[in-house]
């Protein structure tokens, strides 16, 4: 069992919490920014994949519901 005196100084203080919130952030942060550049470019070739795409869809799209005018002379 515990004495009185371990629990009286195992508490846990506003320091080491923020020491340990400092310190998670700054992993956190250091693996993002290891993965900034892999992201940006995923990011762009997903943009260009959906330009594409959208360009695609809507090409098909009008020839679909495009009308065709006849002129005839009489």
């Amino acid at each position: 069992m515990a004495s009185q005196s371990d629990a009286a100084t195992s508490k846990i203080t506003e320091d080491d919490l923020r020491t340990k919130f400092s310190a998670l952030q700054d992993e956190v942060q250091g693996k993002v920014d290891e993965q900034k550049p892999s992201i940006a470019a995923g990011a762009a070739a997903l943009g260009v994949v959906l330009l594409l795409v959208m360009f695609m869809l809507g090409k098909r799209a009008g020839k679909k519901k495009s009308t065709i005018v006849e002129i005839r002379r009489v």
